[in-house]
């Protein structure tokens, strides 16, 4: 028997349907808020997205693609844009999930759907500070991982305080952020997204964000999309990976 759910959000966006589309359409925009996806330009094109194929190419009002994963899993994703006036635009979008196979009990449906939720409302926040303050600057996309999945809530609150972040933090707060490759300079920092699954901090030439690895078991990790020119992404992903699994630094 097929299980299924679906997630819908709306939203407007400080940006033009055509900005709006090179951000959800292409792989170029998505480094800068979502992950790696390079998309063929074309209904029936391919999207490295698993195993995705692009349903709906119709620029810069309509696009979906479907994508199957092992296990069962299958999704589709969908963007529809309408200008909204001046400069700014009004986004629809929706994932619907399907599961045709046995779920894993370390996997459950719930979790999967929770943790569905969760990662679209925290993402397409992102999306909207891309745009507000990255729109059409190249990105690089550094993701860095613990070894190892956790279930203890206590890894996500040792990582919140290497980062800086005070027990009493909210959205808004400005602090400075040491982060590995900024030749010692600290960088300042303003908390744009805070919750016990979700750090999201905006830098001047960054989106910094931090993954809760005990919510759903699996590993702490990191997703950063960074703009500043020249920078390397190999070498930004050594350094944040050396400093993710830094064990002394995590015990202090």
């Amino acid at each position: 028997m097929a299980r299924e759910f679906e997630v819908r959000r709306e939203q407007d966006l400080p940006a033009t349907p055509e900005q709006v589309w090179d951000a959800v359409a292409t792989g170029a925009g998505n480094l800068g808020w979502l992950y790696p996806m390079e998309v063929e330009p074309r209904a029936g094109g391919k999207a490295t997205r698993g195993d995705a194929t692009v349903l709906a190419w119709e620029p810069p009002r309509h696009f979906a693609l479907r994508a199957t994963q092992d296990g069962g899993f299958s999704n589709t994703l969908s963007y529809h844009i309408e200008p909204a006036g001046g400069r700014t635009s009004h986004l629809r979008m929706g994932i619907h999930w399907v599961h045709t196979g046995v779920v894993d009990e370390a996997w459950a449906w719930d979790a999967k759907s929770d943790a569905a939720e969760k990662h679209v409302d925290f993402y397409q926040h992102a999306l909207a500070e891309y745009l507000r303050h990255f729109a059409g600057r190249p990105a690089v996309y550094v993701r860095a991982a613990h070894p190892e999945p956790t279930a203890d809530p206590a890894d996500f609150a040792a990582l919140r305080r290497r980062i800086g972040l005070a027990d009493d933090a909210a959205v808004g707060d400005r602090f400075t952020l040491l982060a590995p490759g900024s030749d010692g300079d600290p960088v300042e920092v303003v908390v744009d997204w805070l919750s016990a699954d979700f750090v999201g901090l905006r830098g001047p030439d960054a989106l910094y964000r931090f993954f809760n690895g005990s919510t759903w078991k699996v590993p702490t990790w990191l997703g950063h999309h960074l703009f500043a020119e020249g920078t390397d992404e190999q070498q930004a992903t050594k350094a944040w990976t050396a400093w993710l699994n830094d064990t002394q630094a995590q015990e202090r």
